[in-house]
């Protein structure tokens, strides 16, 4: 007989992955449709809405539904991104992340440093997405917003855009790169392997196991009890 397989451990819950996959193909479309409007080499873009004409219209009503997608998702997440010394150490090591020397690295939660802090840039740049794009949602608040401001919020917009951009590029990058980490926002679980090779702190979380030598000889308490900076 086969031994039997541990079943995997659970890391995000079918409503989460609802939310994640809502909210990746809203900024699909408005990344598109966005670019379309900054440059003529992608005006092209604007077929995946219908049209110019369409694009326009949709464009706006389509990143309110992101936004509002998003925040729900950090408010369920919010608090394991939250930044503490564990993580400030992980970043000091950043030359053993690249390498793959997980062996010297300090246990890591749910999250590693990288990861909070991108959660953190998506966050405000989907705020200052949200505030600007209001401001030059001409045909509905045009009146309320003078042709200076209306100008900035163009400026501030884009550039929010462009880090927005560069940042969802890094998080596909590096849950490819990272192999394993796709099925966890695909099937919602990951395998114990995986989890404790790159999460060992959350693992042992998890399961109970504290097996696991570099996390009991680097830890001195649960990351979560750590002050949050």
């Amino acid at each position: 007989m086969k031994a039997a397989t541990k079943p995997g451990i659970l890391r995000y819950t079918g409503g989460q992955r609802a939310n994640h996959w809502l909210t990746a193909i809203m900024f699909v479309l408005l990344a598109t449709s966005g670019l379309a409007f900054f440059h003529p080499a992608f005006f092209f873009f604007v077929h995946l809405l219908g049209g110019p004409q369409w694009a326009r219209i949709l464009h706006p009503f389509i990143g309110v539904v992101m936004f509002v997608s998003f925040f729900i998702l950090a408010l369920r997440l919010w608090s394991y991104n939250a930044i503490r010394p564990v993580d400030r150490q992980w970043v000091k090591q950043f030359d053993d992340v690249v390498m793959n020397r997980d062996d010297v690295l300090p246990p890591i939660g749910r999250y590693n440093a990288g990861q909070k802090y991108l959660f953190w840039v998506i966050v405000v740049t989907m705020i200052l997405l949200l505030l600007t794009g209001i401001v030059i949602w001409r045909s509905i608040f045009g009146l309320f917003f003078p042709v200076p401001l209306h100008r900035v919020a163009v400026l501030i917009h884009s550039i929010s855009a462009f880090v927005l951009i560069a940042g969802i590029i890094v998080h596909i990058y590096a849950a490819i790169w990272v192999k394993g980490s796709v099925r966890a926002m695909t099937r919602g679980t990951v395998t114990h392997a995986w989890a404790r090779h790159h999460h060992a702190a959350w693992y042992e979380e998890m399961t109970g196991d504290r097996s696991i030598p570099h996390a009991r000889s680097q830890r001195r308490s649960d990351p979560r009890s750590d002050p949050v900076l």
